[in-house]
């Protein structure tokens, strides 16, 4: 029985090596080497494609900052201060600056010249309307004057607050939008100084044109204080008979 159980198990221990010999015979390194490198190219991939879609987040990231309104709008103070210019030139009195009754005041008030048939009192009357009209000139273009230099106090707190939100714009869309209201700033001031500019060039033509009426004026006066009759003609005087 001894020998049947030493053979048994010589059977068995050889059969297990056997086994294992096999096992072993049967790995393929080659094989083996290649499934690391496919995993690891697949995990680079996986790598990759995880970088790409950071980067697509961070791009509509970025898209979204640049679709960001400005939540500043200074075009409603710019529109105001144009307003108060433009209501000094719709108050301005004497002359106005509606091109066809301009042209016939100005006809009546600044003629070339004066006629026979004209009266004193009407030639008085002109003069003193001249001489209003340029006042209110004057008036006018002083007046828009002091409303420019307030503006401009105006105009310093909107840049300041434009210049703000444009250094600290988060994207394309806020940065433009501040850029845009900058140059609403720029036209207004350019407007304005358009009107100023236009009511001193106003004023100082109508003084000059006060200056020829009343230089054509005077020319009647002359005339009629001259009279029709034969003038007065110098002539030398002899005294104690010499």
């Amino acid at each position: 029985m001894k020998k049947i159980g030493l053979a048994v198990v010589t059977a068995l221990l050889l059969a297990t090596s056997s086994t294992s010999f096999a096992q072993w015979a049967v790995f393929d390194a080659a094989n083996f080497s290649q499934n690391l490198l496919t995993a690891a190219r697949e995990l680079q991939q996986i790598d990759n494609q995880i970088q790409q879609l950071q980067n697509q987040a961070t791009m509509l990231v970025n898209q979204g900052r640049n679709l960001t309104s400005l939540h500043y709008n200074a075009l409603s103070q710019l529109l105001s201060t144009l307003a108060t210019t433009n209501q000094l030139i719709a108050q301005a009195q004497g002359l106005t600056f509606n091109v066809a009754q301009s042209q016939a005041t100005f006809d009546r008030l600044y003629p070339s010249s004066y006629g026979a048939g004209i009266s004193n009192a009407r030639m008085v009357q002109d003069a003193q309307a001249r001489w209003k009209t340029s006042v209110q000139a004057f008036q006018t273009a002083t007046r828009m004057q002091s409303q420019a230099a307030q503006n401009l106090l105006s105009d310093e707190g909107v840049l300041s607050g434009l210049v703000t939100q444009s250094q600290g714009a988060v994207g394309a869309l806020q940065a433009s939008q501040a850029t845009n209201q900058l140059l609403a700033l720029i036209a207004r001031q350019a407007i304005q100084s358009q009107q100023l500019t236009v009511s001193q060039d106003r004023a100082i033509a109508l003084d000059h044109a006060r200056a020829a009426a009343d230089e054509a004026q005077a020319e009647q006066v002359r005339s009629r204080f001259l009279g029709s009759g034969p003038h007065y003609v110098p002539q030398s005087v002899r005294f104690y008979g010499n």
